[in-house]
């Protein structure tokens, strides 16, 4: 018993809301297979959008592709070609010939909690569909992206992630997007990070209007919205204006044991096509860093050979 709430009347509880968001999300999540120069590079997973065909995914999942085949949940597929890339915010977008196809709302909301319930859906190691679910477990991480720059107010989650969960979402219970997964921390239980919905929906935005993002107006608005936050009294740790020198003084360590990094050294770099890898800083050099949820592994279902250029 918790409190006078059976305990099987609050498992029930969680489930039924963990079922509601996935029936309601679940169709506008879809496999992306992605191709260069005619063989197939990796796998990620992406959010359709829009009902005509654009669909939200990783910038380091689609990074360079000359093709990607999108494959639905109903196991339908279609050709699809990146349309707009932003690796500062490791987002992109792909467009798919389509129309009235399910798609999810990226419109910016109330900010998740710590403790709140995250649940995950993506494409991980070729098993589409998949759901995983965790909680909230911080706000305003850092992280530097696959080229070395400063990716900022990231969710830290503990909703199981592998790779192929790139570019997937990350929902709240009822169905809300609370971000775009992009990175795991490996040899660790539970380290999750998403990209937060209001980054991503501006990030929609600019793409769609002009094919990429202007950074000025980008960091007036997270300025804008930094501000706002402190007005209200939030505390916001690692703020979205962390200083830039901070990023610089780091070093990327080996793929040795060593000692474990602070919760504040860790930092993302591009490995071997396979997205982002974590790897701790100069402080704590030698430790084993985590990766994204992008790979190639074995898979359940072969895309075509001959994908349209």
């Amino acid at each position: 018993m918790h409190g006078n709430i059976p305990e099987q009347e609050l498992l029930d509880a969680y489930s039924r809301a963990v079922v509601a968001c996935v029936e309601r999300t679940a169709p506008s999540v879809v496999s992306l297979s992605v191709w260069q120069a005619r063989r197939r590079r990796g796998e990620g997973s992406g959010l359709i959008v829009t009902p005509d065909g654009y669909i939200l995914t990783n910038s380091h999942v689609v990074s360079g592709a000359s093709s990607v085949v999108a494959t639905f949940v109903d196991g339908e597929q279609a050709q699809g070609r990146v349309v707009g890339d932003d690796p500062a915010t490791d987002l992109a977008l792909v467009r798919v010939e389509g129309h009235q196809l399910p798609h999810a709302q990226v419109q910016a909301g109330p900010r998740p909690r710590p403790g709140q319930l995250a649940i995950a859906i993506g494409n991980p190691l070729g098993f589409d569909a998949t759901v995983s679910s965790g909680v909230i477990s911080a706000l305003g991480r850092s992280l530097t992206g696959p080229r070395g720059e400063l990716i900022d107010d990231l969710i830290q989650h503990t909703a199981p992630l592998n790779p192929g969960n790139s570019g997937g979402p990350l929902l709240a219970s009822d169905g809300r997007v609370l971000g775009i997964n992009s990175a795991m921390a490996g040899h660790s239980q539970a380290i999750g990070f998403a990209i937060p919905v209001e980054t991503a929906a501006w990030v929609v935005g600019e793409l769609l209007a002009r094919g990429k993002v202007q950074r000025d107006l980008l960091r007036c608005r997270r300025a804008n919205e930094t501000a706002a936050a402190t007005d209200q009294g939030a505390r916001r740790p690692h703020a979205t204006q962390c200083s830039r020198s901070h990023r610089d003084q780091r070093e990327l360590g080996s793929q040795t044991s060593g000692p474990a990094p602070s919760r504040s050294d860790h930092r993302a770099q591009r490995s071997n096509g396979d997205g982002c890898r974590l790897s701790p800083s100069r402080a704590a050099q030698g430790q084993p860093g985590p990766t994204s949820g992008h790979g190639d592994p074995a898979k359940r279902r072969e895309a075509p050979t001959d994908p349209r250029h």
